[in-house]
This record gives C-alpha cells, structure tokens and sequence, in this order.
C-alpha cells in the first residue's frame, strides 16, 4: 500500500499542463456560438474583446438582449434564431456549445467531430478540444494563461496582477523593437543576439 502511494504521489509531483497555446487569426476564421443566453454572451464577449472584427454565427431558440446590444456594432457577427441543427457546421472552423442543457450540448459536440470541427464546450473540460483562458492585453502584447483547467480564480487573479506590472510603454517599446529589428544586418541567429542585447535591460536586475 505504501508503493502505491509513493507511486501516486510521483505522478502528482511529474504532472504537467501538456497544452499547446495557439493564437487564432479569428477574422479569417468563422466561429459557430450556439447558446443567446448569459454563457453565450460571455464567450462571444471574449471573442470580440480579442478581435472585434472575428467572423461569428450565433444559432439560438432566443438572444438575450445584452447579447444583441453587444454585437450590434460588430461587423461581421450573424444572429440566426433557430434550433440547432447539424447544417450549421458547414463552413465552420471552430465551435462553442454554449447553452445550459447538457445533452444539447453534448449533440453539438457530437455534430462538431463529424464535421471535423474543433470545440469548446462550456463547463465540459473533458469535451473541449481548446479553451477560453484568461487573457492579458498590453496594445500588441497579449499573454495568455492557463491552469490546465485546475482553477479559473488563480488564472483571474494572475491576470490582474499582469496587467498592473506591465507598463502601458510596453507599446512603445515594441514599436521601436520592430523598427530596430528591421534595420538589423546579418542571418536569423545574429539577429536574435543583436536584439537580445537590447533588450536585456528588461530583465536585467540592479
């Protein structure tokens, strides 16, 4: 007995977030939101909040009124009220199952896999092909975090002490790195050591 929890107790020690972030380009994408109530306004939400000019169908029985005030000035967002049916996956490139009945959602995620369609299906970790985590936003900086899923508040709460130590400048010096590393000279690695210099002052402790 005493084996098997030493052997539990190394698996805990060595277990480790093994997921990949990405960052979608979602204005050349589209997006499928199905669920018009308070979860589907919350990851349209995010959506927007990343990339206001996204490409997303929102398929619902009924929209809440904050949900059709937010994207009434999003250009490329479609509102279609109706039942969910397998059609909607056609075009799709991602999928959220963002309703609050669960053999519902479990059904798009059904529809999703047939179509070869990657989703996120809301409160359902182990029905979601990629998550909406936590976001930090400094002008071009963004950082994304993730706790593998162990704790949205740690993740909430990292995000706000982020977003406090970075300073807004933080723009400006990516803009000036930008022009910096276009008049470097030399191959990809000598370029990396120039602007390693350079930046060292970032980390660099007194």
């Amino acid at each position: 007995m005493r084996n098997l929890s030493c052997v539990i107790s190394n698996r805990t020690i060595m277990e480790e977030n093994h997921l990949f972030p990405v960052f979608f380009k979602l204005n050349r994408l589209h997006v499928l939101v199905v669920g018009g109530g308070n979860i589907g306004h919350e990851k349209v939400n995010a959506l927007l909040e990343n990339c206001p000019e996204a490409n997303i169908t929102i398929v619902a029985t009924w929209f809440q009124p904050e949900l059709t005030e937010l994207v009434k000035h999003a250009p490329n967002v479609e509102l279609i009220q109706k039942p969910f049916s397998c059609g909607d996956m056609l075009g799709k490139d991602l999928a959220i199952a963002a309703t609050s009945d669960k053999e519902l959602n479990m059904y798009i995620w059904e529809k999703a896999k047939c179509s070869r369609v990657l989703i996120n299906v809301a409160d359902t970790p182990e029905l979601c092909d990629f998550y909406l985590g936590s976001i930090v936003q400094k002008g071009h900086l963004k950082i994304a975090i993730s706790t593998n899923g162990k704790s949205p508040t740690v993740a909430k709460r990292l995000k706000e002490v982020l977003q406090e130590v970075i300073p807004a400048s933080i723009n400006d010096v990516l803009d000036k790195l930008q022009v910096i590393r276009e008049r470097i000279k030399g191959d990809f690695t000598e370029k990396v050591k120039q602007l390693n210099r350079i930046t060292d002052v970032l980390v660099r402790k007194d």
